[in-house]
């Protein structure tokens, strides 16, 4: 989580299209038997009787993300005590499973041990306020919208290639330990000091059949995606699968490589809608090599998005053909 203080973040400039949206679904009225849940306090300044809450970092459709000084650590002479707080907003924490659904994101991000997935350390439940609370890694950098703000014509294929093999690499390995991101963007993505994190696996799910007994986002009572990246399949209900997340990260792709969204910043339905992808185009910044098989990630039907992040990882990995390599092929 970025060090960045809110106040320096282009929040009031972002379009509705780049935030994760929540709605109420038709059934997700509390049933009439269910107790009332104890209305929260307000955030102590320090949680759990150890993370003194110092300054807010950012803010998402579930919760807020805080810096925090870790004071146990303080005490044993940590150079650096700080990690990154992430607590639940108040209408979100309402929910009477809503701290259940915090830990989800603990179980499944805690199992993931990557250098370009961000790390977690704790789930914790502070007794005074009863609020639900992680502790992560508190990264320092650029999120990959606030690279694109200032790159608006893209990047070079030296740098693209870069991050997108770290990019790819870190979803491709959550997916084959069975852990779907579920809101891959670019706002979720860090260049941090020490490298690129994959962070926020707060819509993420485990695939059928894994950890089934870890709560999961039911889509019967609320839905929850962000509109420019969310694949078709999720806007008309379907559960979130690999396949989702991939075109996420082919959309993320396109942008880097462009500097703007592949269907004009539109929801997949409403591109869908206006027949945007039959005007896509390869970026020019892009190796020849890499777009049919971003191409296919960029399908708005399942069936036809037939690539996974593994693989669009090995197309990306692929050294771009010299000068005369390119003269012989076209001989």
């Amino acid at each position: 989580m970025s060090e960045q203080l809110l106040d320096d973040l282009p929040l009031a400039s972002s379009p509705a299209s780049d935030l994760t949206y929540f709605a109420l679904a038709a059934t997700a009225a509390k049933p009439a038997t269910q107790a009332p849940r104890e209305v929260l306090s307000e955030l102590p300044e320090v949680l759990g009787g150890r993370y003194k809450i110092e300054r807010l970092l950012g803010v998402g459709g579930m919760g807020a993300v805080y810096r925090a000084r870790d004071l146990l650590r303080e005490q044993f002479g940590d150079p650096e005590p700080y990690v990154a707080l992430k607590t639940l907003s108040d209408d979100f924490a309402e929910y009477p499973d809503a701290n259940s659904l915090l830990y989800s994101e603990f179980a499944l991000t805690a199992r993931l041990n990557h250098p370009h997935v961000v790390r977690l350390f704790g789930f914790e439940v502070d007794v005074s306020s009863q609020r639900a609370f992680l502790t992560l890694e508190l990264l320092k950098g650029l999120t990959l919208d606030q690279l694109l703000s200032e790159r608006p014509e893209g990047l070079p294929w030296s740098e693209l290639q870069e991050i997108a093999i770290a990019l790819l690499d870190a979803l491709s390995y959550s997916h084959s330990l069975g852990v779907l991101h579920g809101d891959l963007k670019p706002s979720n993505v860090m260049l941090a000091e020490d490298g690129l994190r994959l962070f926020d696996y707060g819509l993420g799910q485990p695939v059928e059949g894994l950890l089934p007994g870890l709560p999961r986002l039911c889509r019967n009572r609320f839905t929850a995606w962000t509109p420019r990246y969310a694949a078709l399949e999720l806007l008309d209900g379907a559960p979130l699968t690999a396949a989702a997340d991939v075109y996420a990260l082919a959309c993320v792709l396109y942008e880097l490589a462009s500097g703007r969204h592949p269907f004009s910043r539109q929801s997949a339905k409403q591109a869908k809608a206006m027949e945007l992808d039959k005007q896509l185009q390869r970026p020019e910044q892009l190796p020849a090599h890499c777009w049919p098989a971003l191409r296919t990630a960029l399908a708005f039907d399942e069936a036809q998005r037939s690539i996974s992040c593994a693989q669009l990882l090995e197309v990306f990995r692929q050294p771009t053909p010299s000068g005369w390599r390119r003269w012989l092929r076209r001989s």
